[in-house]
């Protein structure tokens, strides 16, 4: 049974059908999906959830697909994990990681988005999924698409890192490298999608797209015991996931499956592409665009489609934005690997070196339950890292010339 009414227009109001659209066509707002609220409240309770299958699906009711899903049906409900160790570095006592480094089936929060997106496009009639990505998205979509036994066009920078490069073309996805920036690059995809008839899942699919990130929010809810966090710290690229974060929890809120939604949402970025950590700090209400100059490729958005709906949750919440330098980006990865056991890549870099700084500040109580957003796996930007690290001690296997360099290791 499907509870979704159609799609609305953020900021005119003026609702439209459920069909492949994300521009209204009287101010050029984006669309998002209406619910039936009341519907959903009168069916969806604790304990359904919790008897169902430990999958983003759970929350299925919340999600904007008409039918079951037939793609995806592992993804999600990652580990919420306490990080004892990190918290004790940082002065906090309640820090847990929730770590979509470990997503179903290509180690990234985008798994979440791409599933709904996919199985709303096959219910749309779709035989072709494409994505402009900075390349946890293009390699989902590849990987979803090769499970729907759907052809695929991924474009992405055309200096993207080899490992995300090889995680799309494994699946025999079309790849399509373009000189420029994400931002060029989404651009060029706008224009493809009037002359194509695909679901661009971050184009004429992207209301339904979005809201599969709300699930992240849920799982943090139900693994905190049916409660919001005090803060959060996102990671952000295009926005959306800050933005749906916010949603889900006010969402249960609204539903009454959790009380007293306070929560803080922090914003994270790099300072070689920081449009809205750079707004939020100068006290704007939206950012300039800038040009991508960073090693996190995977949030290198200098013109963020939803940056201005960042910015105003944050500030909403009364959270607070910090960006980090490159460098700052590796120790983060570092950080959390040698504390908590997590290779990160180099998106999480960002939110754990943003999460050091802001407690330095003072931003969170110690005892306040914060949670860190990790969203891709580490493997895929090993190149971030690599000449970071020590090499291996060469030796001959004899017992006497380990005892002699064994003190020094």
């Amino acid at each position: 049974m499907s509870f979704v009414l159609g799609l609305k227009c953020r900021e005119c109001g003026r609702e439209y059908p459920t069909e492949p659209l994300h521009v209204c066509e009287f101010c050029f707002g984006p669309l998002e999906v209406r619910y039936d609220y009341d519907g959903i409240k009168r069916v969806l309770t604790r304990s359904l959830i919790e008897s169902r299958p430990a999958n983003m699906w759970r929350y299925r009711e919340l999600i904007p697909i008409d039918g079951d899903p037939v793609i995806g049906l592992h993804n999600g409900f990652t580990p919420l994990v306490r990080a004892e160790n990190l918290g004790r570095e940082l002065g906090l006592n309640n820090l847990y990681i929730k770590n979509d480094s470990v997503c179903h089936p290509t180690l990234s929060f985008k798994d979440r988005v791409v599933a709904a997106a996919v199985n709303k496009a096959r219910e749309f009639g779709y035989d072709t999924i494409a994505c402009a990505s900075t390349g946890n998205l293009a390699n989902s979509v590849a990987a979803h698409a090769a499970s729907a036994g759907m052809k695929s066009y991924v474009f992405i920078p055309s200096d993207l890192e080899l490992s995300k490069v090889l995680g799309t073309s494994i699946y025999e996805s079309k790849i399509i490298g373009i000189n420029g920036s994400y931002d060029d690059v989404n651009r060029f995809c706008s224009e493809i999608a009037t002359v194509f008839d695909w679901a661009f899942v971050n184009i004429n699919i992207r209301p339904f797209y979005g809201d599969g990130s709300k699930t992240f929010g849920y799982e943090i809810a139900e693994q905190l015991g049916w409660k919001a966090p005090d803060n959060v710290i996102v990671p952000v690229a295009g926005s959306s996931l800050i933005t749906k974060i916010i949603k889900a929890f006010k969402e249960f809120e609204s539903l009454g499956l959790i009380e007293n939604v306070n929560t803080k949402i922090f914003a994270a970025q790099a300072t070689g592409c920081s449009p809205v950590t750079t707004a939020i700090k100068a006290g704007k209400d939206d950012f300039i665009p800038v040009k991508p100059d960073t090693i996190a490729k995977s949030i290198a958005i200098g013109n963020p489609a939803d940056g201005y709906y960042g910015i105003r949750v944050v500030k909403e919440s009364g959270g607070w934005a910090e960006d980090v330098t490159d460098q700052e980006v590796i120790d983060g990865i570092r950080l959390l690997a040698r504390t908590e056991g997590i290779f990160t890549e180099t998106a999480g870099g960002v939110s754990v070196g943003v999460t050091k700084k802001l407690a330095e500040q003072g931003r969170f109580g110690k005892d306040e339950v914060t949670v860190l957003s990790i969203t891709g796996q580490g493997l895929k930007t090993s190149e971030a890292v690599e000449d970071h690290l020590p090499n291996p001690v060469i030796i001959e296997p004899k017992l006497s010339v380990f005892k002699e360099i064994q003190s020094s290791l």
